[in-house]
């Protein structure tokens, strides 16, 4: 069992903004498979269904970002998966859009969702796919700049790094982590 977990920030004021980058790759990736992501349990809205012939349980924080850890420690107490068999998607502002980048493990960096997730379940022992959105102009707040929507000319470039990052997690399913990072990463 795999539980894939994209972050983001409930309500429809930060649909489809940077910050929510992993909410729109998991609905895609829900779309793809045909899982409906409409329990409302442990913080969070998940779906149940299957990716190949593999459980997979697809969860979208309803916490807001900076206490995403407290649903995923829910979810993990509940399910208890493996903790490489938990994939973190995200946004990340050292990335450009439309690129990817997939890690094994590691810190959180400057995410503050992802800093909540490990201090929460104690370890950066998991996957994770990050999405590029960019970083600011000189002089633009971050936290505007992350809750702002992508401009036209980078909505497609952002359509396409999503879709890879749908493909990423099949990649990790049906292959193991390293074979989709060969493929994907960059």
């Amino acid at each position: 069992m795999y539980i894939i977990v994209g972050l983001g920030n409930p309500g429809k004021k930060f649909e489809h903004t940077r910050h929510n980058a992993g909410f729109d790759a998991i609905d895609r990736l829900a779309d793809k498979h045909g899982i409906k992501i409409d329990k409302l349990k442990h913080k969070a809205l998940i779906g149940e269904g299957r990716i190949n012939s593999e459980k997979v349980v697809l969860v979208k924080p309803q916490t807001y970002m900076n206490l995403s850890g407290e649903s995923i420690v829910s979810v993990c107490q509940f399910f208890k998966p493996e903790y490489d068999h938990l994939i973190v998607m995200y946004d990340d502002i050292d990335l450009d859009v439309g690129k990817l980048r997939i890690r094994k493990k590691g810190s959180a960096g400057s995410h503050n969702g992802m800093k909540s997730i490990i201090k929460s379940i104690s370890t950066q022992e998991f996957p994770r796919i990050r999405i590029g959105v960019s970083k600011p102009a000189e002089g633009w707040d971050l936290a505007d700049f992350v809750l702002s929507k992508l401009s036209k000319e980078d909505s497609k470039a952002f359509d396409e790094s999503l879709d890879r990052a749908v493909l990423t997690v099949e990649e990790i399913i049906s292959s193991g982590i390293e074979p989709a990072m060969n493929k994907y990463n960059g």
